[in-house]
C-alpha cells in the first residue's frame, strides 16, 4: 500500500512539474509581457490583502514596532503596503539594470527576459518577504522616493494616453470612409457629453451653497476651460487637429477633477459627498487601480511598437523588418542564419515602467501620506491626493496642447 502511495505521489509530482514546464514554455514563447502584467497585478492584490490582515502581525515584529507608544493600526497597514511595493520595485529594477543594452535576440539576456519563470516567481516572492526584515528607516526613505517615482509614472501614463488618442484618430481617418468619419463624430460627441455632464455633477457635489468653495469652483471651471481650449486649438486651421483627441483628453481631465475633488477630506465643508466619502474613496481606489493596471498593460503592449520612446535604436522601422522565419517553400540560406535579429522593444524601459508603477500603487493605497504621520483610515483621501490629481490634469493639458502646436513651432522636424 505504501509503495502504491509513493508511486502515486511521484506520478502526481511529475505531472505537476511537467505542467509547470509547459505553462512556463507557453509564457516564454507567446505572452511574456502579459505574464509580467499578471505578476504586477498579483502584487496589487497582495498589497491590498496585507493592508487588511497584516497589521496584527507587524505589531509583534520588534524591528518594525520600535515605539514606546504603539502607533495606530493604520500605520502598520501603510507599512505592509509600502514593504510589498518595495519588494516589487526591487524585482523590476534588478531586471531593468540587467537588460540595459540588449539589442539582439541572440543576447543571452533575451532568454532571461522570456524564460525562467519559476525562478523569477521565487525571486519575486523572496524579495517581498525580505522587505519585512528591513528597518523602518529604509521604508521611510523608499516612501519619500516613491512620491517622485509616482510623478514620473503619471507623466508616462499621460504620454501613453496622448499617443493612444492620436493613434486612434489616425487609424480611423486613414480608412477614408464615410462610416469611420461618422464614428469619429459620434465618439467625439459622446466624450464631450460625458465631460460636460460630469462637470455639472462636480458643481452640484463640490460647491455647497452658502459656503466659501472658491477652490473647488476654480478646479471645475478650469476643467471646463481646458475642454473648450482643446477644441478651439484643435480646430484652428494652422493646427489641423481633430475633435476626437480633444474630446478624449477633455474627458480624462474631467475624470482627474472628479478623482481629485472626491479625495478631499471628509470634514471639508465643500465636499458634498463627505457623508458617503468612504464609498467614494473605494470607488476612486478601484478606478485608480484599474487605470494603473491598464496603463501598465498598454505600455507593455505599446512597447512592441516602433515609436521613438519605446523602441530600441537598432530596431528597424515598422514594415521594414525581414521575417524571422523563412517563408514556407523557401530555403533558409546561411546568411539568414547568421543575421542578427533585433529586439522589438527596449527591455530595460519595459521593466522601468513596472518599477515606477509599483511606487505609484503604494502611493495610491496609502493616500500619498507618510507612514510616520496620522491620517485618515480612508484610502487615497487627503489634500496630497487632491493636488496630485489636479497637477496631473494641468500637466496633461500642457502636453496635449504642445502635441498640437509643436509641428508649427518646429516646422522642419518630423513628429510621429
Amino acid at each position: 500500500m505504501g509503495l502504491a502511495v509513493s508511486c502515486l505521489t511521484a506520478c502526481c509530482a511529475s505531472c505537476a512539474c511537467e505542467a509547470c514546464r509547459t505553462v512556463a514554455g507557453g509564457i516564454s514563447g507567446r505572452s511574456a509581457r502579459i505574464a509580467y502584467c499578471g505578476l504586477f497585478a498579483l502584487s496589487l492584490i497582495i498589497a491590498l490583502l496585507f493592508r487588511e490582515v497584516a497589521a496584527p502581525v507587524l505589531e509583534k515584529i520588534p524591528w518594525i514596532n520600535t515605539f514606546a507608544n504603539i502607533p495606530d493600526r493604520e500605520w502598520f497597514e501603510t507599512q505592509a503596503v509600502v514593504r510589498v511595493s518595495l519588494g516589487n520595485f526591487l524585482f523590476f529594477s534588478i531586471f531593468a539594470v540587467l537588460m540595459v543594452g540588449v539589442k539582439d535576440q541572440r543576447d543571452v539576456r533575451d532568454s532571461w527576459h522570456h524564460g525562467g519563470w519559476l525562478v523569477k516567481f521565487i525571486m519575486w516572492a523572496v524579495l517581498i518577504a525580505l522587505m519585512f526584515f528591513l528597518p523602518n528607516g529604509v521604508i521611510y526613505a523608499y516612501e519619500s522616493m516613491s512620491k517622485f517615482g509616482s510623478g514620473a509614472f503619471l507623466l508616462i501614463q499621460v504620454i501613453l494616453l496622448l499617443d493612444f488618442t492620436h493613434s486612434w484618430n489616425t487609424a480611423w481617418v486613414e480608412k477614408d470612409e464615410k462610416f469611420w468619419y461618422i464614428a469619429l463624430l459620434v465618439a467625439s460627441l459622446f466624450c464631450y457629453l460625458a465631460t460636460f455632464t460630469l462637470a455639472g455633477l462636480l458643481f452640484h457635489w463640490f460647491t455647497v451653497s452658502g459656503q466659501d468653495c472658491q477652490l473647488n469652483v476654480f478646479f471645475i471651471t478650469m476643467t471646463l476651460f481646458l475642454a473648450i481650449a482643446f477644441t478651439v486649438i484643435s480646430l484652428h486651421p494652422k493646427v489641423g487637429g481633430s475633435l476626437l483627441p480633444a474630446s478624449v483628453i477633455s474627458l480624462y481631465c474631467a475624470y482627474l477633477a472628479y478623482s481629485g475633488l472626491s479625495s478631499e477630506p471628509r470634514d471639508y465643508i465643500c465636499n458634498g459627498l463627505h457623508n458617503h466619502v468612504k464609498a467614494v474613496s473605494s470607488g476612486t481606489l478601484v478606478l485608480g487601480l484599474l487605470t494603473t493596471v491598464l496603463s501598465v498593460v498598454y505600455s507593455a503592449v505599446r512597447a512592441g511598437s516602433s515609436t521613438a520612446l519605446l523602441s530600441p535604436p537598432s530596431s528597424p522601422k515598422a514594415g521594414s523588418q525581414k521575417p524571422l522565419l523563412p517563408v514556407k517553400g523557401d530555403e533558409e540560406d546561411e546568411s539568414d542564419k547568421d543575421e542578427n535579429r533585433p529586439v522589438t522593444y527596449v527591455y530595460s524601459f519595459f521593466y522601468v515602467i513596472f518599477a515606477l508603477a509599483s511606487m505609484y500603487s503604494a502611493m495610491l493605497l496609502t493616500g500619498w501620506s507618510h507612514a510616520k504621520s496620522d491620517h485618515s483610515e480612508l484610502i487615497d483621501v487627503g489634500w496630497p491626493s487632491v493636488w496630485v490629481r489636479m497637477i496631473t490634469q494641468w500637466v496633461t493639458a500642457g502636453l496635449f496642447v504642445w502635441s498640437l502646436i509643436a509641428p508649427m513651432v518646429f516646422p522642419d522636424r518630423e513628429f510621429y
